[in-house]
Order: C-alpha cells, then structure tokens, then sequence
C-alpha cells in the first residue's frame, strides 16, 4: 500500500517543474481510486488533482483526453486535463504516467444513497453522454464507430479450468489467511453455479441494440456531487466504443448492487431515466443483462490480482460481487425485468 499512497520524490520534482506547479505545500492521497492512484495537490499556485495511470497504453490516454474538451464544450461535466510545459498532457516521469487536472470539488455517493429522483437524472446523465459522445465523433474527435461489435461469451467448461487453476494457486498458500479460506469456498460454489446454470449462456457474439462511444466505468467512485447535483465525471481511461445497453446495465449493476443484493427500485429508476432520453429497447437491456450476468459467472479478475499480480487492491470488491452473484442468479427473472425498466 505504501507504493500506491506516495509520491516518490524524485518524480514530484519532475512533476512540479513538468506542470510549472512552484511549490507543493501539500499532497494527499485519494483513496477512492481502485486502478489507477490519485492524489490532491495543495500548490502556491492552486489545487490539483494529480493520476498516476498504471493500466491504459498511453496513446489511447492521449486520445481519451483530446475528447474531454468536445465534451465539456457540450455540457458533459468532464474535468479537461492540464498541459505540460511541453504541451502533452501525459507526464512520463520515472517510469509511470501522470496526469494534471483542475481540482474539482465534490462528494462521491454511493447508488444506494441517491434518492430516487437522483436516480432518475443519474440514467438520463448516461443517456446525454452517451450522445455528447456521437457529436464528438461527428466533429472527429474520436474515431468512427465501426459497423458492428462482437462480445465474447466464455464456455462454461473454460471457466471451470480457470476456477481449478486459481484453486491450486489458493492451495499453495497452505492454511492461509481468511481470505485465502474465503477465495477457495467461492471457487468450489462458482463452480457448483456454473454446472447448475450452463444452459442459461448467451448465445452468440453479436449483442442486441445499438452501440457507440462509451465512459466505460461510469459509477460512484468516478462521480461528483455538490448539493445533490452531479458536478463531474472523472477517470475517462476505459472511454471505448460498446452496446449502450452494456454500459446501462453495467452501472446500473455496479451502483445500486451492494452488500450482496441489487436495490432494484433503483435499477429500475436509473434505466427509466435513460430511457427517457435514449429509448433503447427492452430486449437490447434484458440481453445485456444476461450477457453481464454470464460475465460475472465466468470472470475472477479480482482473484487473477490477488494471486497472479500479488495486488490485493481489490479483494473487498470480489467478496462483495460473489455474494451479489448468487443473490443475483436466485432471482434471475426478476433482476431481468428490472433492468428492462419494469420492476
């Protein structure tokens, strides 16, 4: 953890003299950020907010960043990033990436938390920004969106190999810590799930409704709020291009799926707000909700970080997302209907 909450010294120097920043009175690091790391910077010459990106090539940094300008300039509360003296707005000092961006203020809340009318605005926010995003296509800011999209839906038995393989990783470890006891049980139930449920796979490569430019991780960890209004999207990194109804469901997922159970008044509320801006249909949702609930059936990256990576930035996530899976696929119907926006 020391490497993710500090600065070395070296590169602070080459940052401030990389940025023009004078002095740095003082610097804290954000705790929010699961990925990459971020950190505030108190300056003589003001408030920063400073990323060290560690996950995304940085030519397709550079593009995701020339955007947040466009977008701004449509109304997308997106923070635009700072130059350097040299005028690229990526720093590549001591080995890593660093982005400058103005501080902006703000609290980052929960799904659960928003009201429902917060909700509501939160899906239609989506919806605008997803056709902000067409516009900026439009005026060839970003690439244009190819004729179709394909989305992988692993094999079940593939999964089962990747489960016994992450497995004898938890089994090297002899006894272990709690976790290690926690990851095995969760192997052995997914694996149990995966037999019971192969014949609910989706089927196909080729995901139903519309696609275009997508945030790509657009939940509360990259949201502000002042006063009960959203202020800024943050952390355009994942910006690519994907089925809208992905990018629904997947917030939707991540923002009101917590504690092991799905809010699904709140889903339902977040997809009718998109919808009244974006009328997507009802089977593209209810097919991105299966295809999401496959993912989740089949994926372990949080354990493929832990005991591949040696990262265990993110074990609280997969306990939390492997209890919400079996919540999830007891009710597999009903969580169906409330992504389709009907619960």
């Amino acid at each position: 953890m020391a490497d993710r909450t500090r600065i070395p010294a070296d590169d602070l120097a080459e940052l401030i003299r990389a940025f023009d920043l004078g002095e740095v009175v003082e610097r804290h690091h954000l705790a929010e950020g699961l990925m990459n790391v971020n950190w505030r910077l108190d300056t003589r010459v003001g408030r920063f907010a400073l990323k060290r990106v560690t996950d995304v090539p940085l030519e397709r940094l550079r593009r995701n960043l020339a955007a947040l300008p466009l977008l701004a300039s449509y109304g997308v509360p997106a923070p635009a990033p700072l130059a350097t003296t040299q005028g690229d707005v990526i720093a590549q000092i001591g080995g890593s990436a660093y982005c400058l961006f103005p501080w902006t203020p703000g609290e980052h809340v929960r799904g659960t938390d928003l009201s429902l009318a917060q909700v509501s605005e939160l899906g239609a926010h989506l919806a605008g920004l997803h056709a902000a995003l067409g516009r900026v296509v439009t005026n060839e800011g970003l690439p244009a969106v190819p004729a179709s999209v394909t989305a992988e839906v692993t094999d079940a038995g593939r999964a089962v190999h990747k489960a016994d393989r992450l497995a004898e990783a938890v089994t090297a470890r002899g006894a272990g810590d709690s976790f290690d006891v926690a990851a095995g049980l969760a192997l052995e139930q997914r694996k149990v799930l995966l037999d019971k449920h192969a014949h609910l796979r989706p089927e196909g490569d080729l995901p139903a409704g519309p696609h275009g430019w997508t945030h790509g991780d657009f939940q509360y960890r990259n949201l502000l709020w002042v006063d009960g209004e959203l202020t800024a999207i943050l952390d355009w990194d994942r910006l690519g291009v994907r089925p809208y109804a992905e990018e629904v469901v997947r917030t939707a997922q991540v923002q009101f799926g917590v504690e092991g159970v799905f809010d699904l008044e709140r889903v339902s509320a977040f997809v009718s707000g998109y919808r009244a801006v974006v009328p997507l249909e009802p089977d593209a949702l209810l097919d991105a909700a299966r295809r999401l609930w496959w993912k989740r059936m089949t994926d372990f990256w949080q354990l493929e970080f832990h005991y591949g990576r040696g990262d265990h930035s993110c074990d609280d996530l997969f306990l939390a997302d492997e209890a919400l899976l079996h919540w999830w696929t007891e009710r597999l119907d009903v969580v169906e209907r409330a992504f389709a926006g009907a619960a």
